[in-house]
């Protein structure tokens, strides 16, 4: 053979093995494409991730047994006073109003959930180190529902996703539809050892009232400004829009709480002059399903309002 011909041949396999090796790296482009998850967030950032995280830290209690439940790894949380067991081995990265940031950077994570309204402070440095972070809204059941769709984009379990709304959906109509067609004029009290306020539809409570079709007698009053799901509270507005049902978030020691209320009840003749206090219809709610978000147990909150005013029907 010539040492023309062999040249030949040789650049020929040349050009051949580089135009194999291009077309790999393009099926690698694409293939990383392909993985590329983008979701919209609940503050409306376009978050984009290379693929699903593998690493996750989640800022709110709330968070962590929708994303469980859909297969996300979670490497850290905040504090909490009652974690689910699978949980309870997770590195805690502070409190969620007092996240411990050099502890979040430590666990490296590659995706960071923010609790809307709580850390959004946090953006700017996990951004500086290169981590993506989603903000999510988690006091309504839309919240929650919009929250188990982003988290089945992120894991890839949508489907999985889709069933757990779907299931919720079906308990929730099922309590619904036992409730008779009436409306009921209802407040709700959240009461802590520091203030009082009446609660709106953003709120956890507040919102069942408004899915149950009752009128809540503080929608129209004007939202606290570092509170926008309640409106501070007014005697005189409470005894003008005279509810016939009270319901009361407490926070702290609960029987504490309770206990002051009832006996502010007792002692103020205004309170005798509202509905539900002639009627003996006050109603104090379970701290664990209306302070943080319910999440996969907001059938519960529904079953839970229902049932006190209609026992004979739970």
């Amino acid at each position: 053979m010539s040492f023309f011909k062999s040249a030949m041949i040789l650049a020929l396999s040349l050009i051949m093995l580089v135009m194999v090796g291009c077309g790999n790296n393009n099926a690698a482009k694409q293939s990383s494409s392909d993985n590329e998850i983008v979701v919209t967030d609940d503050v409306g950032r376009e978050v984009k991730l290379p693929g699903p995280p593998q690493r996750i830290v989640v800022l709110s209690a709330s968070f962590l047994e929708p994303l469980h439940l859909l297969g996300g790894n979670i490497v850290g949380r905040p504090t909490s006073q009652v974690a689910p067991d699978f949980a309870k081995d997770i590195a805690v990265v502070g409190k969620s109003i007092q996240v411990d940031v050099e502890k979040v950077l430590s666990l490296n994570p590659d995706l960071v959930v923010i609790h809307h309204g709580v850390n959004e402070k946090l953006i700017k440095v996990l951004e500086d180190n290169g981590i993506p972070s989603i903000v999510l809204k988690s006091k309504t059941y839309e919240d929650v529902k919009r929250e188990l769709e982003i988290f089945g984009q992120v894991t890839g379990e949508k489907d999985k996703a889709a069933a757990a709304i779907g299931d919720m959906d079906k308990k929730i109509a099922a309590i619904k539809g036992k409730l008779p067609k009436e409306e009921k004029r209802v407040a709700v009290l959240f009461s802590s050892s520091q203030n009082l306020n009446i609660q709106l539809s953003g709120s956890i409570a507040g919102s069942v009232v408004k899915d149950f079709g009752w009128k809540n007698v503080a929608e129209g009053l004007t939202p606290m400004e570092k509170n926008p799901d309640a409106t501070p509270y007014s005697m005189e507005t409470m005894v003008e829009q005279n509810p016939e049902i009270l319901y009361v978030v407490t926070m702290g020691n609960a029987k504490s709480q309770e206990d002051n209320l009832l006996g502010e009840m007792k002692k103020n003749p205004a309170w005798n002059a509202i509905n539900a206090v002639q009627n003996n219809k006050v109603y104090f709610l379970p701290q664990d399903l209306f302070l943080l978000s319910p999440g996969l147990n907001y059938p519960k909150c529904y079953q839970e309002m229902a049932k006190k005013v209609y026992p004979e029907l739970f």
